[in-house]
């Protein structure tokens, strides 16, 4: 009889066993799967991966969450007497959408609706369509433009910018100031992959790189 009661009590024992070493099991399986959705879920809330490619349009693919932009692929333009450069036209000021000022590079120019016809790199510092304006929380505004020694090459000085210098877009009446916190090079290859923090309003800076028509330079600034 006790040697019965002992197995019984071995059995109990066994049974309990199992039982706290599946809860073990079942809260560490719970903990792995919270870690991973939290970390995957401060990466897609830190990093917005955009690639920039040749047109002037945001395209949301379904499958992924990534951004991606249509840009015109450009190089630096020569000051040469001899090479046909489009001309400027006449331009009505009054109807800029907004104005991008960079004090240290003595830069002040406007931009024009995503639609407007002036709204074009040839011309202008161009609105990339699918920017977000800078009332927008979190929001991206992207501007592009030439470099080089033409008299459109308006962002031909951006690589003169260090990380902490201030450019400000006056929009809507209200004036925004952005910091300058990261500056890259790509390759030319008709996209452009912008890293920037989901977490802030960021405007965005594109022209081709100095002494360089195989790449392209990103300039990332954040509201202050």
């Amino acid at each position: 009889m006790q040697m019965q009661n002992q197995k019984q009590m071995n059995k109990k024992n066994m049974k309990k066993s199992q039982i706290l070493l599946l809860g073990s099991l079942l809260v560490f399986v719970g903990f792995c799967t919270m870690t991973f959705e939290y970390f995957a879920k401060m990466k897609n809330d830190v990093f917005a991966d955009m690639e920039i490619k040749m047109n002037g349009n945001l395209v949301v693919s379904e499958n992924e969450e990534e951004v991606t932009a249509e840009v015109p692929i450009t190089n630096n333009l020569p000051e040469d007497k001899n090479e046909v450069v489009t001309p400027v036209p006449t331009i009505d000021y009054s109807k800029y959408l907004g104005v991008l000022e960079i004090p240290k590079i003595g830069l002040k120019r406007g931009f024009y609706n995503i639609d407007s016809r002036y709204n074009d790199i040839q011309y202008n510092v161009s609105l990339v369509k699918g920017s977000n304006m800078p009332d927008v929380d979190k929001g991206n505004l992207i501007l592009m433009a030439h470099s080089g020694d033409a008299a459109i090459s308006y962002f031909a000085y951006l690589h003169i910018l260090k990380l902490g210098d201030y450019a400000y877009v006056t929009y809507n009446g209200n004036k925004y100031a952005y910091k300058l916190v990261n500056v890259y090079d790509v390759p030319k290859t008709g996209k452009v992959k912008i890293v920037r923090s989901y977490n802030n309003t960021t405007l965005t800076l594109i022209t081709c790189t100095k002494n360089n028509d195989q790449a392209q330079t990103v300039y990332i600034l954040e509201l202050v």
